[in-house]
């Protein structure tokens, strides 16, 4: 059986309280790291930077990207489908706002354990370890 995978990146991005910037997409339920799926020829780094661009107007600097690592989880959206995500973070900047297929932007304290409208993205890889460090 061939394995239904996501591949995408996304970047986390703190305020000054340690809060993450999270975004829901319209049509669904939970809320993710800005980010998605890499168009061809495009390698992980620069899809994060367009995404993020894309949906909340924000412009990234190469050179402030840090890898948090490659991680799996189940997809938010897409039963039955595993996400493959390159994290990134970046320094906190200014954040217009919701554009292109965001409906709504929130800032979210790391917490633990499984919430019913924050990503398994976050709650599985991304929270353990910014609350580990």
């Amino acid at each position: 059986m061939t394995e239904r995978l996501i591949v995408v990146s996304a970047v986390v991005i703190r305020d000054g309280e340690g809060r993450v910037l999270t975004v829901r997409k319209r049509g669904t339920a939970r809320f993710m790291l800005p980010g998605g799926k890499p168009e061809p020829g495009e390698s992980a780094a620069q899809a994060a930077i367009r995404e993020v661009h894309e949906e909340v107007g924000a412009v990234l600097d190469p050179a402030q990207l840090t890898s948090l690592g490659v991680h799996a989880t189940p997809a938010a959206n897409e039963d039955g489908y595993t996400l493959r995500a390159s994290v990134f973070e970046h320094p906190w900047l200014d954040i217009p706002g919701a554009a292109a297929e965001i409906d709504e932007v929130r800032w979210l304290a790391p917490v633990e354990g499984d919430h019913p409208d924050i990503a398994p993205l976050l709650t599985q890889a991304v929270f353990p370890l910014l609350l580990s460090s």
